[in-house]
């Protein structure tokens, strides 16, 4: 541990359960406290229900899950590399992850894919 971090504070007591009290300790020193607290401040978050509805949604129907399958990408459509000459002049990053339902998005299709393997027995091969 860099003692220049802590200034004078004695690290050698400090183990397991402590780590926390140490990662306060630095966040104090590196950052005022006012920089601090509104990160502590909860926030609102408009999608909430949404997500809720989406994480609770139960598929208990065949073709349902298999209509989510489909049109539920496996991979974001949207990665790609430009490339000319055989050389990569530009990366275009997933876009997917701008999605703020993203996660919810890709749980429901994994839960219609396990339905459909689980429950129904079918081969889910096709929308691997």
């Amino acid at each position: 541990m860099n003692s220049y971090l802590l200034g004078t504070t004695n690290t050698s007591h400090i183990m397991g359960s402590n780590l926390s009290k140490l990662a306060r300790l630095l966040a104090t020193r590196i950052m005022p406290q006012a920089t601090i607290a509104p990160l502590n401040a909860p926030k609102f978050d408009l999608l909430k229900p949404l997500r809720d509805w989406l994480d609770n949604l139960k598929i208990s129907n065949p073709r349902l899950a298999h209509k989510l399958c489909q049109l539920i990408p496996s991979q974001c459509p949207f990665e790609r590399d430009l490339n000319l000459f055989g050389r990569t002049l530009v990366h275009i990053p997933p876009m997917c992850k701008l999605n703020p339902l993203y996660d919810e998005v890709v749980m429901l299709r994994f839960k219609a894919m396990c339905y459909l393997a689980d429950e129904c027995g079918e081969d889910i091969s096709q929308y691997c």
